[in-house]
């Protein structure tokens, strides 16, 4: 697919986020790149203009570079709209052709191109990111596509039911529902750091769609949702690692596919929802609350158990549950709990008790790429908070996160 586009150089920093969403936003396509081996990039994307971003002393940098093309250098300073508009469409008169309808098209088309007859599978989460994969992949090569929905072990209440009931209901889909908790669970024990539980389960899943692979039969493609952010927080040379995505620094070395397809590696998460629309994705499910692909192996701190899951599961179904009944699940971007690594003194039945700390967030956030923590009024909180500590044995404290990203991030791992 070729756009008219504006490379952002990161000379590092977290300023090249809002800058590629603004540029975005006025429909002009823009990708991040570090500033090593940049003239080769460029190239290959066919640049138009470059945008500087970046913290620093880089006058002397930016200089050695000698680009010929247009050039607006936002280091040091923060991206100005009603500006960044006049050098887009009155200085390089960009087209502004990076619309949804057209990148719909585009990537149907790709894909009918890459795949061709062949088979794919889908890694299939349930979640905004996979959904949309599926909806795109499958509008492409139809019963070409299976899904594979591998019930971790990891995920919230009852939702593999309602994930498997949603695509044979709404899509008509080919899926299969792999129950491999027992798997997840053996490979994850003992394991704490946060790192190494992500890469752990995102090489089992890799493992687990090969060996279904086989039992389907002849699959060349691996079908996956990894999404811009995912790419930048994942790191660049010049900017830090934020986390590895499953999706990107958990896969192993050795893959036992063809290729790995990712229909929407170029987008942020309000254009994949925009996308999933095009498709007639239904609202409620294109609107839904995101979920890492981990699952809740993120939000349960420390050694990962089937006894401190199923505690999760039910303190998270519990505000969720609050936050519906408010009427606040359609304005909060995302809220769930996390069972931190914390016991604390209570009191229950009259007497000491020793149990653990559950944590709630919610926050509000455009791409994921900032956000700001959610004022829940005091009585919905009251409310979660009373009914987690006396539904959900073992839980003695509830507490809630208002720390924003930055210098947070969404997840607690």
């Amino acid at each position: 697919m070729k756009y008219e586009t504006v490379a952002i150089i990161d000379f590092g920093g977290e300023n090249n986020q809002t800058v590629a969403r603004l540029v975005r936003g006025l429909q002009v396509y823009c990708k991040v790149f570090n500033v090593e081996g940049i003239a080769d990039k460029l190239a290959d994307v066919n640049a138009k203009a470059v945008i500087y971003s970046g913290k620093g002393d880089y006058a002397k940098s930016i200089q050695s570079l000698a680009l010929t093309m247009p050039a607006l250098d936002l280091t040091n300073r923060d991206a100005s709209v009603d500006e960044i508009k006049t050098f887009l469409f009155d200085t390089c008169h960009f087209a502004a052709d990076w619309q949804i309808e057209n990148f719909v098209n585009d990537m149907v088309a790709e894909l009918k191109e890459t795949i061709g007859d062949k088979k794919a599978l889908l890694a299939l989460s349930g979640g905004v990111d996979s959904t949309v994969c599926a909806a795109l992949v499958n509008k492409a090569i139809g019963k070409n596509l299976t899904c594979v929905f591998v019930d971790t072990g990891l995920m919230r209440l009852n939702e593999g039911d309602e994930v498997v009931r949603m695509f044979k209901e709404k899509f008509g889909m080919d899926i299969v529902r792999v129950d491999a908790e027992s798997r997840f669970l053996t490979k994850l024990k003992g394991v704490e750091e946060p790192e190494t539980k992500r890469k752990i389960i995102g090489e089992e899943f890799i493992r687990v769609f090969e060996e279904e692979a086989k039992k389907i039969g002849a699959v060349d493609f691996l079908v996956q949702g990894t999404i811009y952010p995912d790419i930048i927080e994942s790191g660049t040379n010049s900017s830090a690692v934020v986390k590895s995505h499953h999706n990107v620094g958990g896969l192993p070395d050795v893959i036992d596919f063809k290729a790995i397809v990712e229909p929407v590696l170029e987008l942020f998460k309000d254009e994949v929802r925009k996308v999933g629309l095009v498709l007639g994705v239904p609202e409620n499910m294109v609107n839904r609350q995101p979920f890492p692909g981990p699952g809740l192996g993120v939000r349960c701190l420390g050694e990962i158990n089937k006894e401190k899951l199923d505690i999760l599961r039910q303190a998270d179904f519990i505000f969720r549950d609050e936050i519906a009944k408010a009427g606040l699940d359609k304005s909060i971007w995302q809220y769930f709990a996390i069972l931190t690594n914390v016991r604390s003194v209570g009191v229950r039945n009259h007497a000491r008790a020793y149990g653990h700390t559950i944590a709630l967030r919610a926050v509000n956030t455009v791409d994921a790429m900032t956000a700001e923590w959610v004022k829940v009024p005091y009585e919905v909180l009251e409310k979660a908070s009373t009914r987690i500590t006396d539904e959900v044995v073992d839980v003695n404290r509830v507490v809630y996160d208002i720390t924003a990203k930055p210098p947070g991030t969404i997840e607690w791992e």
